[in-house]
């Protein structure tokens, strides 16, 4: 695949906007509690990183890094924790920060097994969603943007690990 343009669909200026709302939703929703934010490698490390700025509640952040094996650009469904977290979440407002979720099978794996670590509660924030593209149910509590069935890049979304640096986010146009 050659990309020939990206074309920008959300500007720096819109993620921050949305983010800052995201932000007062998660912090009026956890007011007088804290949250323990579980960034999705690499792509969710922009966007956490900026939602934990912009949350007034005391925020602990982790990472994990998961990997769904399949051919293609098809995701498997078998899902396999390359980076598990570093402490233990019993107890405690869990929140799943994921750059994009489209089928759902890899985020189902994951808060199925986040939840048997007995967490106070577990949310999912995405900064995009493909809801026509999900084919496994997955409640998602704090949505950035909705977006089609296309393929996207920057702001920590990438294509062969480029243009995750881009300040924006962008529709990719394929050559042919």
């Amino acid at each position: 695949m050659k990309i020939k343009n990206i074309n920008v669909h959300f500007t720096e200026a819109e993620i921050d906007k949305k983010i800052r709302e995201l932000g007062a939703r998660i912090s009026e929703d956890y007011a007088g509690e804290s949250v323990c934010l579980i960034c999705i490698l690499k792509g969710a490390s922009f966007f956490t990183c900026e939602l934990a700025k912009r949350i007034t509640v005391p925020v602990e952040v982790e990472f994990m890094s998961v990997s769904s094996y399949g051919s293609g650009t098809e995701s498997s469904g078998i899902v396999k924790i390359v980076q598990d977290l570093s402490t233990s979440i019993e107890g405690k407002n869990v929140i799943v920060v994921e750059d994009i979720i489209d089928t759902g099978r890899t985020l189902s794996y994951l808060l199925e097994n986040l939840k048997t670590r007995s967490p106070k509660s577990v949310r999912l924030c995405t900064l995009l969603d493909k809801p026509e593209r999900r084919v496994v149910d997955v409640k998602v509590d704090y949505v950035g943007f909705e977006i089609p069935d296309e393929f996207v890049v920057g702001y920590g979304l990438d294509y062969n690990q480029q243009y995750r640096n881009l300040p924006y986010i962008g529709f990719v146009e394929i050559e042919e």
